[in-house]
């Protein structure tokens, strides 16, 4: 069988899953022939016979009639028995045997309109919850990361029920690098690594951070991501806090820099309002940082018993939350001992196993 895999985002901040998917397919992909979509300009090269790449010039985004036409296109001259769209953003007009991977909803739930004039992002907005819809409806299946995204799924499109599988995702092992003290940075320390979209919550952790102040007035907080346009907000918002000081905005990091943080901070805190899956925390706790979660969307079924558990929405009892894991040691190192047991629950090669579990049944073979 011929299946083809959309592998055009691989690159972006959520491309980690059909990396890995792509990666291991290999290995567990069985007899099939697979050919995975590419941006032009990506390097990406298959180590199998069985596999081989074709570049897609097509937007990963793109709402434009013109791009949709000719993607399609160029899918039905691959002449496939399977695609496998790894995001809810696909053509219109193309119609076969499609297994979708939807990895949340939190582009329904929340706004981001970034540097995009309002009214251009209300049409785009409407645009997206039209494919979202529609690309659902035509999927023989949809996969999802966790069994909350599947309910929140059905909830929202009753008609999906039967559609959906659960592949856990899972965590990289710890960046094998020498760790590297980025510029700057002051000891006792609280670590949260990831964008700042306004669904991310970062104005409630810094809110939790100044209560924290009052009582730990030496720690610090760190977050580190890449400094675009929501990071300059959040950045320029703190001008006035008592605490700015104690704040450190380092922008984008090293692999050096991030392994020399997960292992030197005091704890990992998430405070998302809103997750798919949840590989940060996964990622701190590869490290061996104590990690302190919001008790949001699927935090809880991922971490289960290896994070301390807050209300997002309440900075005073994030604050509380954090302080109990900084001042009780034998917390956190508890806390440490059942991510490794987490850790040890996921896999990326089961996942991918279970992908082609997937297509077996989508292609009755």
């Amino acid at each position: 069988m011929h299946i083809v895999i959309d592998a055009r985002i691989r690159r972006s901040s959520t491309g980690r899953y059909v990396d890995r998917l792509i990666e291991h397919l290999q290995e567990v992909g069985g007899e099939n022939r697979y050919t995975v979509l590419l941006q032009p300009d990506d390097p990406w090269k298959p180590t199998t016979n069985n596999f081989s790449t074709v570049p897609c010039p097509y937007a990963q985004f793109s709402f434009s009639i013109f791009q949709q036409i000719r993607f399609t296109r160029q899918l039905k001259q691959l002449k496939p028995d399977l695609v496998h769209f790894t995001m809810t953003q696909q053509p219109l007009f193309y119609f076969g045997n499609i297994v979708t991977t939807t990895h949340d909803l939190t582009m329904l739930r929340f706004v981001r309109a970034g540097s995009t004039p309002l009214p251009i992002f209300w049409v785009k907005r409407l645009l997206y919850k039209f494919l979202f819809w529609w690309s659902h409806k035509k999927s023989m299946r949809i996969i999802v990361p966790t069994e909350y995204v599947a309910k929140d799924l059905t909830r929202l499109q009753p008609f999906t029920k039967d559609k959906i599988t659960v592949t856990y995702e899972a965590s990289e092992p710890p960046l094998n690098v020498k760790a590297q003290k980025p510029a700057k940075i002051s000891q006792p320390f609280i670590l949260y690594v990831g964008s700042a979209f306004p669904h991310k919550n970062l104005q409630n952790l810094i809110k939790a951070f100044e209560i924290l102040k009052t009582s730990l007035g030496e720690l610090n907080l760190v977050l580190a991501g890449k400094k675009e346009q929501y990071y300059l907000e959040l950045e320029n918002s703190v001008a006035g806090s008592p605490a700015r000081s104690s704040m450190h905005f380092p922008g984008f990091v090293t692999d050096e820099e991030l392994k020399w943080l997960y292992e030197n901070a005091a704890a990992y805190v998430f405070p998302s309002l809103s997750e798919g899956f949840g590989l940060p925390g996964l990622e701190a706790m590869a490290h061996g940082c104590p990690v302190v979660s919001s008790n949001a969307t699927c935090l809880p079924e991922v971490y289960k018993d290896a994070a301390v558990y807050f209300d997002p929405t309440d900075p005073s009892d994030m604050a509380s939350k954090i302080e109990s894991v900084l001042t009780d040691k034998e917390m956190a190192s508890l806390l440490v001992k059942e991510g490794k047991m987490v850790l040890s629950q996921y896999s990326w090669r089961k996942m991918a196993t279970e992908t082609v579990e997937v297509y077996k049944t989508v292609l009755k073979i």
